[in-house]
């Protein structure tokens, strides 16, 4: 017989997003109407920089969350994470602080030759190739932005003077494995982009029901192979993404 007997967990669950939350000292008055989720910790601090008297509301291993007020509305940003996994996290404190309104600002790579390296996709839907999402639900669940708010998105980003596509976007953790195997399968779901994130995002908001939407700049096309990491084209989209987040609160706001 071993030394360690086997034993059984008995509690649902190991930790939730309550349990983050008062891990790191949250409480719904921390949170803004909004959210403006970046990704990387920069894309953050540029968001931050258009808040009036922003405040550190915790600093979690490389999560960081700030809430301030854009026209008097109480708006928050934290560095959503890159992946999946990191996502997943960030979006559980969101929800479970009662956010009212998710918006996420993130890149894609195209999988069309007419999408250009910096035009923006606002995603309607996400074929989920992500390993988190299915711990939370299962294969027949359809994973959708909040329809209202997307709409809304689709005229602020308009408005922006880049060209806008609106589609589906398949979400994966193996930026290194997309395949023409993977990639082709995607497309024959009707994909115009692929990201790392959308997937996760908006069917945590789903389940949670608070209203969300993912818009994306366009940094690379797996289609033409071309990468527009370093194309000045792609960093103003990826500022032209954080106008729309504002703009779109401001409708939001006006209405």
């Amino acid at each position: 017989m071993s030394i360690l007997e086997k034993e059984r967990m008995s509690r649902d669950v190991h930790l939730a997003g309550k349990d983050l939350m008062g891990m790191v000292q949250l409480l719904p008055v921390d949170f803004g109407k909004y959210a403006i989720v970046p990704g990387p910790r920069e894309r953050m601090e540029s968001v931050m920089k258009k808040l009036k008297n922003p405040v550190k509301k915790f600093a979690f291993m490389e999560y960081t969350m700030f809430t301030g007020t854009y026209e008097d509305v109480k708006v928050t940003t934290i560095n959503g994470g890159r992946f999946a996994a990191d996502t997943a996290i960030t979006t559980e404190i969101l929800c479970n602080g009662q956010t009212g309104c998710l918006i996420r600002i993130g890149s894609c790579g195209a999988l069309s030759s007419a999408i250009k390296v910096g035009d923006l996709i606002v995603v309607t839907g996400c074929v989920r190739g992500d390993g988190v999402s299915p711990y939370y639900v299962d294969d027949a669940f359809v994973t959708l932005p909040d329809v209202a708010l997307n709409a809304q998105l689709v005229a602020a980003a308009k408005a922006c003077g880049l060209a806008v596509h609106e589609g589906k976007v398949w979400s994966t953790d193996a930026i290194l494995r997309e395949t023409k195997e993977h990639v082709n399968k995607a497309i024959d779901r009707d994909c115009i982009a692929v990201d790392m994130v959308s997937s996760v995002f908006l069917t945590l908001a789903q389940l949670y029901k608070i209203p969300a939407v993912s818009i994306l700049a366009v940094s690379d096309n797996l289609i033409t192979g071309e990468m527009g990491f370093m194309n000045a084209d792609y960093y103003m989209a990826e500022g032209a993404l954080i106008n729309i987040a504002f703009n779109l609160i401001k409708q939001k706001e006006l209405k």
